[in-house]
């Protein structure tokens, strides 16, 4: 029950951003290929970030 209210973390935060820039990703994939490995780009830059926070 307390655990709704929970403050997101640094790290959380970055889950987040790094889950919805591969959905887009995935998304443009079918439309736009340039975009969608841009955004690709995107979350391996947060993913690179998600671990400095881990070490």
């Amino acid at each position: 029950m307390f655990g709704l209210f929970k403050k997101k973390t640094e790290a959380d935060k970055l889950q987040e951003e790094y889950a919805k820039l591969m959905k887009d990703a995935f998304d443009l994939s079918k439309t736009n290929r340039t975009k969608s490995d841009e955004k690709t780009a995107e979350a391996e830059e947060v993913l690179k970030k998600i671990e400095e926070l881990k070490n």
